[in-house]
């Protein structure tokens, strides 16, 4: 299985509602896809994988190699409770920490906020195009993230160190990603990043010719009300490579309150007879249309007691 690949280009032109269709599928099957001719300074990101890399080489590597992680493998038992990662995590929305960090020099900053301003407004476009994909308002799910100063926004900086024994510890254990969409600039030669997807996991490739790997997360799941899966992914270890990962989270605002959008919520509290009525007039027609008019049915009467 291939991962789709959303081509943004094709977006202004004769393509793009095959480009959207393409983008609604990868949501609804995949829960990621990788998007390349996103106008993301290719400079830009070629600097930010370099000062983090720099900055993992010169202020986190031998610490990580005399942690704890390292010690627990020389058992040479399974371990099944750590990561075999070196991490840290910066803020950028709606207030940034990122000045705050320690040993983060002026270089890796002004990068990354640069990188970050671009990443952004490309999030924004994500929303929208998800939005229209849902036959939601263009703003909905902006909206839907933003609290009083708007979506929440941050970074996670990872290395996935070379390991001697990849066979017992993951690089990332199991798990979905808690909030909205996540854009991840990743390593392009080291593999390990697996999705699980129809019963098997599948491996991402690095990213080349500087495509963003994309996922969805649980908040866009719950909002969808399910139609997009937010899906479970794995780091694995390497032997002998060393991957890169900046994780960038479009997240809903910390007060934000998700809930499936109305329009999407299929009718409730229906009788069947009721529905059979409708459906004998509407049989060879869309069925949208159907549950749209259950749906107004369904809710007169609470309207009128209000």
């Amino acid at each position: 299985m291939e991962i789709p690949v959303i081509n943004f280009a094709k977006l202004d032109g004769e393509e793009r509602s095959k480009t959207l269709a393409l983008l609604h599928q990868a949501c609804e099957k995949w829960g990621c896809f990788m998007i390349e001719n996103h106008n993301v300074d290719k400079d830009l990101m070629a600097k930010v994988k370099a000062v983090v890399n720099q900055h993992y080489e010169e202020n986190m590597k031998e610490r990580f190699f005399k942690s704890e992680i390292v010690k627990s493998l020389d058992h040479k038992e399974t371990t099944r409770n750590i990561d075999w990662e070196s991490a840290f995590f910066v803020w950028h929305r709606p207030e940034s920490n990122i000045d705050q960090l320690p040993n983060l020099p002026a270089e890796f900053q002004k990068s990354m906020d640069e990188y970050i301003d671009q990443l952004i407004k490309l999030a924004e476009l994500l929303a929208e195009l998800m939005s229209e994909n849902l036959g939601l308002e263009k703003n909905y799910i902006k909206q839907a993230f933003s609290g009083s100063k708007g979506p929440s926004v941050g970074t996670k900086v990872a290395k996935y160190p070379h390991c001697p024994h990849p066979e017992l510890v993951r690089g990332l254990r199991e798990h979905t990603d808690a909030g909205g969409i996540i854009l991840l600039l990743q390593d392009d030669k080291v593999p390990g990043l697996e999705f699980f997807k129809d019963g098997q996991w599948v491996e991402i490739p690095p990213s080349k010719n500087n495509r963003i790997f994309v996922n969805t997360g649980d908040q866009l799941e719950v909002l969808s009300n399910g139609l997009y899966k937010s899906a479970l992914h794995r780091v694995m270890t390497d032997k002998n490579g060393s991957r890169l990962s900046i994780a960038t989270f479009y997240n809903p605002a910390g007060e934000a309150i998700i809930a499936p959008a109305p329009k999407l919520l299929y009718p409730q509290g229906f009788s069947f007879q009721d529905y059979l009525k409708i459906y004998a007039e509407t049989k060879f027609a869309d069925k949208v249309p159907r549950f749209e008019i259950m749906k107004k049915l369904n809710n007169g009467p609470q309207d009128l007691l209000v």
